[in-house]
């Protein structure tokens, strides 16, 4: 016994003399990193534009009582800034070391917003059932819900009748998202931060959202998931709530006529 004990103490002193040994991420590091990920997004054809970043539990934008702190662009013209350019992207990255980016919707793809714990019941089911899957993404949230999960898909495209769609306005407009707890659906005229962005209270080494699956996975059509993503968040909010779950088919997302 007493030489098992020997053996761990040892094993334990060798492995704290090779972390003191470790090369120490840099800032450097940690912007290569990030601006790595940014342009693997853009080279996937997401939109990107700047965002406001967090400055301890406040945000950069310095408004009193901002809504979402680090969640929002930083211009109102952010639609139309949106870019996959690589040489713009780099600039704003390098010339704003700890912005977040935002990616706009409902231009390239949509992305269907689900409480943490349904989507990760989604995710495996539609896994499991061999549906692709393109990028997915987890977020913490301020519902209470522990935190959203992002599925990124192939957008609906402008329909010629422009009165078919509405615009999901949910991150446009944050005082709602409390209101709309189970699936939201980001289209035209809404945007979802990507990674690696980071939020109130969050370590600097430990960006809050991040990949689950990359940009590299092709977006599906959002019509292949939608189902398994309502069924759910239909579990969930009853779980949760101690309902029957029709709350969760209140969902907020462009309806058709």
């Amino acid at each position: 016994m007493g030489d098992g004990i020997g053996r761990y103490r040892g094993t334990e002193g060798k492995l704290a003399q090779w972390l003191r040994r470790r090369p120490k991420r840099t800032a450097a590091d940690d912007g290569n990193a990030r601006e790595t990920l940014l342009l693997a997004v853009a080279a996937a054809g997401l939109p990107l534009a700047p965002a406001a970043h967090p400055v301890g539990y406040s945000c950069s934008c310095e408004r009193i009582g901002c809504p979402t702190p680090g969640r929002h662009p930083v211009s109102f013209a952010w639609q139309t800034q949106s870019t996959t350019d690589r040489a713009q992207i780099e600039r704003w990255a390098r010339n704003e070391p700890r912005a977040n980016f935002i990616t706009a919707t409902g231009m390239v793809h949509d992305v269907l917003d689900v409480p943490l714990a349904a989507g990760r019941a989604a995710l495996e089911r539609l896994l499991a059932e061999g549906v692709d899957v393109g990028p997915v993404a987890e977020s913490p949230d301020s519902t209470g819900d522990g935190g959203r999960m992002l599925f990124f898909t192939a957008t609906r495209g402008t329909p010629e009748d422009e009165d078919e769609w509405w615009p999901c306005e949910l991150d446009c407009h944050p005082e709602t998202m409390d209101e709309h707890p189970g699936l939201r659906w980001h289209c035209r005229g809404s945007y979802v931060l990507v990674p690696p962005a980071r939020l109130p209270g969050d370590e600097d080494d430990h960006p809050a959202v991040g990949w689950i699956r990359g940009p590299e996975h092709a977006l599906p059509d959002p019509l292949n998931l939608l189902e398994t993503l309502t069924d759910a968040c239909a579990r969930h909010l009853a779980e949760r709530d101690g309902g029957d779950g029709h709350e969760a088919h209140e969902i907020a997302w462009p309806l058709t006529r």
